[in-house]
């Protein structure tokens, strides 16, 4: 899957445009979704030095993205054609409806959402293979 996850009150607390304190389990929660197979991209409204910054504090924690603020790696675009909007399958951020939940319930909520999509990807093959 790919996940989209937001910088500032999400992986940090907000205090923007400084970085805030490391949320409790952001990091390590991260990287086990990587670790599971999933695609993460940060999507964040930094640009520039700031958005540097918040790349390098993500790499100094050994959490490196698939994409910055795009839905393809960097350099993997033409010149002059940056996408404005990213494509995921979750998107993870601090201002959706309900507010951010905790890390672990996050964890929990994108397991389900990764089994129940293989679970319908296989009945759909098996259909398909015995019609």
């Amino acid at each position: 899957m790919t996940i989209a996850v937001d910088f500032d009150g999400t992986i940090v607390e907000h205090k923007y445009p400084e970085i805030g304190k490391e949320k409790p389990f952001a990091i390590e929660t991260l990287l086990q979704l990587q670790e599971d197979g999933n695609r993460l991209i940060l999507w964040t409204s930094r640009e520039g030095e700031l958005l540097e910054k918040a790349v390098n504090f993500c790499h100094e924690r050994g959490l490196d993205f698939y994409a910055v603020n795009s839905n393809q790696p960097a350099g993997a675009l033409f010149a002059g054609q940056a996408g404005t909007k990213i494509i995921a399958d979750v998107y993870i951020d601090d201002r959706n409806i309900g507010g951010l939940p905790d890390w672990g319930t996050i964890y929990e909520i994108i397991c389900k959402k990764r089994e129940r999509k293989h679970k319908k990807r296989r009945k759909s093959l098996f259909g398909k293979m015995f019609r």
